[in-house]
């Protein structure tokens, strides 16, 4: 007769030994898939930019640009084509987000991004601006962003920012829009005194 005791401590099992060549293996494999995810991704922003190669340099701000109308900072959230908020334009560099300092002149707007290409909206080439709540990756409340849309080659862009203080953007689309207006009356009437 064996005691309860003993049979006790022989019914108890020590636990199974983990299989560590299992769980390394498991580790390698979803790294692997990480990277090649991240990889392709990268190769698709890298076909992209490719796909618009046709898009001309950015305009560089003039030497004498004029006095300020008004200046924002904030961030710049990207470009896309006009009136499709979700086909990101990446060539150039209008695909980079960064911190974006703002600058409205009688000649244009003026784009500064500390580590990424800083770009100018000539007056003749703005062609509105609105508040929106989307663009290519990032959405706001309703009218969280300043989309300004202008005219770069032959293709209409909308581009996306946000100031460190909203309540700045419908002072920013009112004084764009009248820039743009002005504008496209003076060449109309130009054009129309030259027939």
């Amino acid at each position: 007769m064996t005691s309860p005791l003993f049979q006790l401590a022989a019914a108890q099992q020590s636990a199974p030994v983990t299989d560590w060549a299992a769980r390394i293996a498991w580790v390698v494999g979803l790294l692997l898939f990480i990277a090649l995810v991240y990889w392709l991704m990268r190769e698709g922003w890298k076909w992209r930019g490719t796909l618009q190669g046709d898009l001309p340099e950015l305009p560089a701000a003039p030497a004498e640009p004029g006095e300020p109308r008004l200046t924002l900072s904030g961030r710049y959230h990207g470009s896309t084509t006009a009136g499709q908020w979700l086909d990101r334009i990446v060539a150039r560099g209008l695909g980079t987000r960064s911190r974006a300092e703002l600058t409205l002149t009688d000649q244009g707007l003026h784009v500064v991004r500390p580590g990424a290409q800083d770009f100018f909206v000539p007056a003749a080439a703005l062609r509105g601006a609105r508040l929106d709540k989307g663009i290519a990756g990032k959405v706001l409340p309703e009218g969280g962003l300043l989309i300004v849309t202008w005219e770069h080659g032959n293709k209409q862009l909308d581009s996306g920012f946000r100031g460190d203080r909203a309540a700045e953007h419908p002072a920013w689309v009112e004084a764009l829009n009248a820039l743009g207006t002005a504008h496209s009356t003076t060449e109309h009437t130009e054009t129309e005194g030259a027939r």
